[in-house]
């Protein structure tokens, strides 16, 4: 197949596919500038005209010594939906190259072209998807329940690949901090290798030292000290983030209330006799349909577990009665920072001191 196209918002896979992809498709043992590498991100529209416009002219123009090559349109920002692709003179450019392509591209030649984002509905991209090879990447959706689950899978490949072992408590915290970026999360491992040495364990102090946390981290922070029943971490995390414009409305909402939530179902599974540990997500998934339906789920309709799997292995002696108590807590508590003057802070800091009681 003579075209191909990487495409996908994940940008570091996007990049690392694309150039493999590259280096199996140039001939064997041709000489290097004998392919023609487009660099494709567009200042505006005609520069994206004009780069179409040279991929054109490369496609259709005989190799240096009459052999095989390839074209690559390398890492093109002029395929999307944005201010730039939306452009006249950007799409007759991409209409262009399209017409090119239809025409019949030369035996000797591949053609490669990689980008971060595409419009899926333009006919550019319907064309290759029917008469190319091509390869999607994008990013895990951390908006939907349960994307923890795959960026832990990917994380510990990746670590498998570089001969790093982390510890259970340290991969869901390095999830939480690196987030579902590829190029991040191997940026993040590469230091921990650097600092550890290869083929050493990684464990929580480690991640914390080496990996930043971003606020979707901190927010996870803050819900693992709830859990522990470290108050005076969590109080100092809700105040550090406070001080830097963070609204304790936001805070309320991604962290206090979700940790309740997943700490009253957790004593719901425990007490209904799913076990501990790693037969927890079975053990919901077991538990009789009429138990089972009370559990928050994944927009497939599994129970989401992965949460709750947290929550459980520190909910202690919390029981549901009090668990219960809690939620009621935390409606209060909202309502009084939506609808009184009373102090934030102070509000955050009472409800999560009364959460962290174990």
């Amino acid at each position: 197949m003579a075209i191909h196209a990487v495409f996908g918002t994940d940008e570091g896979r996007v990049v690392e596919e694309a150039h493999a992809l590259f280096e199996q498709l140039k001939p064997e043992g041709g000489e290097e500038f004998a392919n023609d590498i487009i660099e494709g991100v567009a200042d505006d529209a005609q520069h994206a005209f004009d780069l179409c416009s040279q991929t054109i002219e490369a496609v259709q123009t005989v190799g240096f010594f009459g052999g095989a090559k390839v074209v690559w349109l390398k890492g093109a920002t002029f395929l999307g939906d944005d201010r730039t692709g939306g452009a006249e003179r950007a799409k007759t450019g991409v209409e262009n190259l399209l017409d090119c392509l239809k025409a019949g591209v030369p035996p000797e030649v591949e053609v490669l072209i990689s980008a971060p984002a595409i419009d899926k509905r333009r006919a550019f991209f319907k064309w290759l998807k029917k008469e190319g090879e091509v390869r999607v990447f994008d990013k895990i959706d951390i908006s939907k329940e349960g994307w923890e689950d795959e960026v832990a899978a990917l994380v510990a490949r990746r670590a498998k690949e570089m001969k790093l072992t982390f510890e259970d408590e340290a991969l869901d915290l390095f999830v939480q901090l690196a987030g579902e970026d590829t190029r991040q999360i191997g940026s993040e491992l590469t230091k921990l290798s650097l600092y550890l040495g290869e083929g050493s364990p990684v464990g929580v102090e480690a991640v914390r030292t080496m990996v930043p946390p971003t606020r979707k981290g901190v927010i996870w922070e803050i819900s693992r000290a709830i859990e522990r029943g470290e108050a005076a971490r969590a109080v100092a995390l809700i105040d550090a983030q406070l001080s830097k414009g963070e609204s304790a409305i936001g805070l309320m909402r991604a962290a206090v209330i979700p940790t309740a939530r997943n700490l009253f179902y957790a004593r719901l599974a425990l007490d209904a006799g799913v076990p501990l540990g790693g037969g927890f997500k079975r053990g919901l998934e077991n538990l009789p349909p009429e138990k089972r339906s009370v559990f928050p789920k994944k927009k497939d309709g599994a129970v989401n577990s992965w949460g709750l799997s947290q929550a459980a292995g520190k909910v202690g002696k919390r029981s549901l009665a009090r668990l219960r108590k809690a939620l009621e807590s935390c409606l209060k508590a909202d309502k009084a920072l939506v609808t009184t003057g009373l102090d934030h802070r102070l509000v955050l800091h009472r409800l999560v001191v009364e959460l962290s009681q174990k």
